[in-house]
């Protein structure tokens, strides 16, 4: 089945999409550019996901924009700022970290789609 994209006129766009050409971007997209985009950690040695996901951004210029915004099966809605994001996953990390939860230690979370898994 072919690709058929929805369009919609930028003018009904509140903002204007991170992603508005998905084929056009596809078409251009390398691996070099994007790791580029990446902080990375120290001497080439990898990637710490939290970091560039949360941690570069609640730091940075972005602090204060939304980062995530769940609506539950009741319609409520929250909105976590990646500051918020920033301040909660470290908070749930010095639990872990006190709980004596190590480096390299795999930690399951069995939760549904809520705030509180992305946190975790």
């Amino acid at each position: 089945m072919p690709w058929n994209p929805i369009i919609k006129p930028r003018r009904e766009l509140g903002l204007v999409p991170n992603l508005f050409d998905y084929s056009r971007v596809c078409s251009q997209f390398t691996w070099e550019d994007a790791r580029r985009e990446l902080d990375g950690l120290p001497d080439g040695r990898g990637l710490n996901i939290a970091h560039e996901a949360v941690d570069r951004h609640a730091a940075g210029p972005q602090a204060s924009r939304t980062a995530l915004r769940w609506i539950g099966k009741e319609g409520e809605v929250e909105e976590y700022r990646y500051r918020d994001l920033g301040v909660l996953t470290n908070r749930f990390a010095t639990v872990l970290r006190r709980l004596g939860v190590a480096p390299g230690d795999r930690v399951f979370v069995l939760a549904g789609r809520i705030p509180e898994l992305y946190i975790a």
